[in-house]
């Protein structure tokens, strides 16, 4: 804490009191000159005020604390006058010499207050009164022969006259400063100890010339201009030794690795190292907010939050340098010297290499507060799923197994495994910032129905995995499954409550999977395996919550095989067939086109239609693969008619997933290429989750194709929402009537509005319509008077193996050109 200036007013004013009376008190004693002495006293007490005047002119100044201490040659002044002047004169002597002399001084370079130099020079007198008590105590130097016991009374009242000022010195500093007196008085007394023993020297050396020959004193200038400097290179020195040191330790104290270790480093270091009043270390942040580090001579560092540096002028007494790092401003210095001490040029350069060093160490500080938060945000993303925030997968197996592992082996657990239901239609129509919204919902809600000891993770996509540790073990083996089915109906309860994503209101429903089981049993791969065959049994079976049924363990295992299985047989080229099924003109009875439809001749399982893998092989990995597989044994087909003369367009399904991937139309670009099918000879029909998506990815890949040639054709026209809206947003060629409504078309009036509406919109597109399913003549007849063209089904043709359907594509074609249309699929008109 800064001292009061109330108590430096009085001590001043004690002191001057003191010197007064000292003065008084000296002038009125008896002189002791002789009745015959050939000096005047007037003269005397003159030479006794120019020695103080120019024993105080004669300065050197150093830093010590928040202050300067001055030396001067006091004491060879204080020996001379107690020679030469009658001992009461000396304070009146001193009061006038110092007075003047500090006087000059102020006027000319220190500009200190006039009550500042006032304290000086009644400090100064006081000090010559108690040195001259104890030195005429002693011995009576006045006109004395020099001896031995004279010289010690003289050395004695130098040594009081050295400690009086030096304590007086050090008791201003500390109480205008706040700090102990110790320092700024140790610092003044080893400054000025050399000079001492060289007053005293030079004083007695005086006194002894005075004896023997006053013409002696002529040789005395150049020798006291030899001490002066030799002072004075020895004190800067010192001094400087003093500084370097204090700066290399001030400089290593700011290896911290924290930006308030560095800032309270700083601030510590330049209060000691330049003695200065008051230490501002302003720290700028990486977020724009700037925060200010305080220090003064108190010792207590203040931190607070302020705002930008303000780019206001200095006095000469405040220093301010920018921290900067190459072009990072990191910060701002402050530093403010004392009033009676303005910075020299050295310190000026001091400031400047210590405000580099703070701003290296800023940076670093603030570099490696930023690889901390780099570290734990890693840590934390290594375990926490960045969306939800709630414990990835490999976390949640991590920590799910070290919670088994702490539970009794045959202590129950449960585990629920969730799965947002329709999840990809919310992606699909909303987008998946809508997706990502309603994860978050779903995971908050999660998070507050979990307990103490339980883990909640997410999975991936719309999973979500939650270990129940504390399950009851009362009542019987039945209460653990009993609880987590009650566990899981709770939670798909308060799930469904209503709630708005992307400005829709709905209702979120999950199928939930749940297995107990005792901790020793199984680790928690094989228990979200179990969970996940209850989630699936779940979903089938309409319900929200299913318990793993072991029972259905076998047919979640053999698709899993199945699918390693579909890897083997897209390495060969005899398993995987395509059956081709034409679809006819229902006037002329031409072929409009082929629909390749895939078949599996599995070597153990025999003949697999699409609904026993496509499912599975769409939520694989092995989608794409399988899809260019499809496509290619597609256009080889179409190849072979080209070669035939036969020129039909053939069609292939595409999933939604195919159509994620951007590289899509080159992959169908270079396959035309390679078996030089025209772009138009190739159909690609679209599924109904197709139609209902808007991402825009899907979006920019169907106009791709479409700007390749390709044509495209929208399956299970009618049963979406969202048909008639995508039909005027992506150009398709053809619709296709799903076969639903042409089974029910002759008994319900609904499905037949239906496809009367879907022929109409197509004939003012100008599309092709094609009815699917017709498997009778009274539904191609129907179809006919309600304006369709084209229809394909069993009535007309099977799915055909590629090797006959050349010979029937020709025949219809024939038949057509011959005004013969076949009405059933074994020729037969």
């Amino acid at each position: 804490m800064r001292g009061t200036p109330g108590r430096v007013l009085l001590l001043t004013a004690a002191v001057a009191l003191t010197a007064l009376a000292a003065t008084v008190v000296g002038l009125t004693l008896p002189t002791g000159l002789p009745a015959d002495d050939p000096l005047p006293g007037p003269a005397r007490f003159g030479i006794g005020v120019a020695a103080f005047a120019v024993a105080q002119l004669a300065r050197l100044r150093f830093r010590a604390g928040s202050g300067m201490v001055s030396i001067t040659w006091g004491e060879a002044a204080l020996i001379i006058c107690l020679y030469l002047v009658p001992a009461g004169w000396l304070p009146a002597a001193t009061l006038l010499g110092a007075g003047a002399a500090w006087t000059v001084l102020s006027l000319a370079a220190d500009r200190r207050p006039p009550l500042e130099t006032v304290r000086i020079a009644t400090s100064l007198t006081a000090a010559t009164a108690l040195a001259v008590t104890v030195a005429t105590a002693l011995g009576t130097p006045l006109l004395a022969a020099p001896t031995p016991e004279l010289a010690l009374a003289l050395v004695a009242g130098s040594v009081t006259y050295l400690l009086v000022s030096a304590w007086l010195g050090g008791v201003t500093v500390a109480l205008r400063h706040g700090v102990p007196i110790g320092p700024p008085l140790i610092a003044a007394l080893r400054g000025k100890l050399l000079m001492f023993v060289g007053n005293v020297a030079v004083g007695l050396g005086v006194v002894a010339l005075l004896e023997i020959d006053a013409r002696w004193l002529l040789l005395l200038p150049p020798v006291l201009w030899l001490l002066q400097q030799t002072y004075r290179h020895r004190l800067g020195a010192d001094q400087e030794r003093r500084s370097w040191r204090a700066f290399a330790e001030a400089t290593a104290a700011l290896n911290q690795l924290d930006e308030r270790g560095v800032a309270t480093a700083a601030v510590a270091g330049a209060l000691t190292l330049f003695g200065a009043e008051l230490v501002d270390v302003d720290v700028a942040r990486g977020d724009g907010r700037w925060r200010r580090y305080r220090g003064d001579t108190g010792g207590q560092v203040v931190d607070r939050e302020v705002g930008p540096p303000a780019r206001s002028g200095t006095d000469a007494h405040e220093l301010v340098r920018p921290l900067t790092v190459g072009a990072t401003r990191v910060g701002e210095l402050r530093v403010r010297f004392p009033r009676t001490a303005s910075p020299s040029a050295r310190e000026q350069d001091a400031v400047a290499a210590f405000s580099d060093a703070l701003a290296a160490a800023l940076h670093d500080a603030a570099t490696h507060r930023e690889l901390r938060l780099v570290t734990a945000r890693s840590s934390y993303e290594a375990v926490h799923d960045p969306l939800t925030g709630l414990l990835n997968r490999a976390a949640m197996l991590g920590k799910g197994d070290q919670a088994l592992r702490q539970r009794a082996h045959d202590h129950p657990v449960a585990l629920l495994l969730l799965d947002i239901d329709q999840f990809k239609e919310v992606n699909d129509t909303l987008g998946h910032a809508a997706g990502d919204q309603l994860l978050r919902l779903s995971a908050n809600r999660l998070g507050g129905l979990t307990r103490s000891g339980d883990l909640l993770g997410r999975l991936g996509g719309d999973e979500f995995a939650m270990l129940l540790t504390s399950v009851p073990v009362l009542g019987g083996r039945t209460a653990p499954m009993a609880y987590a089915l009650r566990q899981a109906r709770e939670i798909a309860e308060r799930l469904a409550a209503p709630t708005e994503v992307a400005g829709v209101r709905m209702s979120v429903e999950v199928s939930v999977g749940v297995v107990v089981a005792d901790a020793g049993t199984a680790d928690l791969t094989e228990l979200l395996r179990r969970a996940d065959i209850a989630m699936y049994q779940a979903k089938e079976g309409g319900g929200s919550v299913a318990a793993y049924d072991s029972s259905r363990d076998a047919a979640s295992t053999d698709q899993l095989a199945l699918l390693a299985e579909l890897r083997e047989a897209l390495a060969t080229d005899d398993q995987l067939v395509l059956a081709l099924q034409p679809a006819v003109d229902l006037a002329t009875g031409a072929p409009t086109g082929v629909e390749a439809l895939i078949r599996w001749r599995h070597p153990r399982r025999g003949w697999l239609g699409p609904t026993d893998f496509i499912r599975p092989v769409e939520n694989s990995e092995q989608l794409g693969t399988f899809t260019r597989y499809v496509l290619d044994k597609a256009l080889a087909v179409a190849a072979d008619w080209a070669r035939q003369g036969l020129d039909v367009p053939i069609s292939v399904n595409l999933s939604a997933r195919s159509l994620l991937d951007p590289r899509l139309p080159a992959e169908i670009g270079e396959a035309l290429r390679r078996h030089q099918v025209p772009p138009r000879r190739l159909v690609l029909e679209i599924t109904e989750t197709v139609v209902m998506s808007e991402l825009e990815i899907i979006d920019e890949v169907l106009a791709t194709l479409r700007s390749m040639g390709v044509q495209l054709a929208v399956d299970d026209f009618g049963t979406g929402f969202s048909s008639l809206a995508f039909v005027t947003r992506i150009a398709v060629d053809e619709l296709k009537v799903d076969r639903s409504f042409v089974i029910r078309m002759a008994d319900s009036p609904e499905a037949a509005a239906i496809v009367r509406a879907t022929v109409g919109l197509a004939h003012e597109l100008g599309l092709r319509v094609v009815a699917e399913g017709v498997e009778t003549a009274e539904q191609r007849l129907a179809l006919a008077e309600l304006g369709c063209t084209a229809a394909q089904g069993y009535h007309f043709f099977k799915p055909m193996p590629a090797d006959k359907i050349g010979a029937v594509l020709g025949s219809l074609l024939d038949a057509a050109q011959g005004n013969v249309f076949p009405l059933r699929a074994d020729g037969a008109s």
